[in-house]
């Protein structure tokens, strides 16, 4: 049970690659060295991708078993502003604003009052990305999709690194808090990048329906390269569009 919040609460806390990130599906293309490569230590017993389970090892040490007293206070900030179901009501609002004339507008006064806390959560969330990837990093499509198919096993925490909810809803939370930080000019460009594999690991999951407590097997990849070459070319507005739909964003 801990660790399926850890994985919740992690999205709720945070709440575009080039065409060759789609060769990263199948691995034919090796990427640049990111910082540290090489160095992760083997650990018995786990399953999946190494580094992919290290980046979502360590989000859940950021962000929920071993947060700095800034996060912390970043995260009540949040509740203080908007309830103790915080990432709901932005979601929510968000989805009753999408669609209006004032957009976007509208919703970067909604969320103005949190430029504060979101800028605490963004650069802790990128410190963790950046110590295991480089930025647009190719490999990161293989983090989002093995994440999505449930095949990332961690003895550390003897459960798998997946997100939880039958219909796995953190992935749209996280798009409207990575929405909500671009309009406030949080790390822009960088949410950017990442919105699409936000969107990908979501339409990856939603396809392979995996079970959320054992290691899945993997979809089969031309599956899984479909899926990469509709959502990681997306752009702001089509991936807006997609997460409309709920629970689920738009499938190709």
């Amino acid at each position: 049970m801990a660790a399926r919040r850890a994985r919740r609460d992690v999205l709720r806390a945070s709440a575009v690659l080039a065409a060759g990130t789609l060769t990263a599906v199948g691995g034919a293309r090796p990427a640049a060295a990111a910082p540290g490569d090489g160095d992760l230590p083997d650990v018995p017993g786990m399953l999946g991708d190494r580094r992919a389970n290290e980046v979502w090892y360590l989000l859940d040490q950021a962000t929920l078993y071993e947060p700095s007293q800034e996060f912390t206070d970043a995260y009540y900030a949040l509740v203080a502003l908007y309830g103790g179901g915080w990432d709901n009501t932005v979601l929510n609002t968000w989805r009753r604003m999408v669609t209006s004339p004032e957009y976007p507008d509208d919703f970067t006064a909604f969320v103005a009052p949190a430029r504060e806390p979101l800028a605490v959560m963004s650069r802790v969330q990128l410190d963790v990305f950046d110590a295991v990837y480089r930025p647009r990093d190719p490999r990161l499509v293989r983090a989002f999709a093995e994440f999505g198919q449930g095949m990332l096993y961690d003895p550390r925490t003897r459960a798998l690194h997946i997100m939880t909810g039958r219909p796995p809803g953190g992935y749209a939370v996280w798009h409207v808090v990575m929405r909500a930080m671009m309009f406030l000019g949080i790390d822009r460009g960088r949410w950017a990048a990442m919105a699409p594999l936000n969107a990908f690991g979501c339409a990856v999951q939603l396809t392979a329906d995996p079970d959320l407590e054992n290691v899945n097997p993997p979809l089969p990849e031309r599956t899984v390269r479909r899926l990469a070459a509709h959502w990681l070319h997306r752009n702001m507005r089509q991936l807006d569009a997609g997460f409309q739909s709920f629970p689920y964003p738009q499938q190709p």
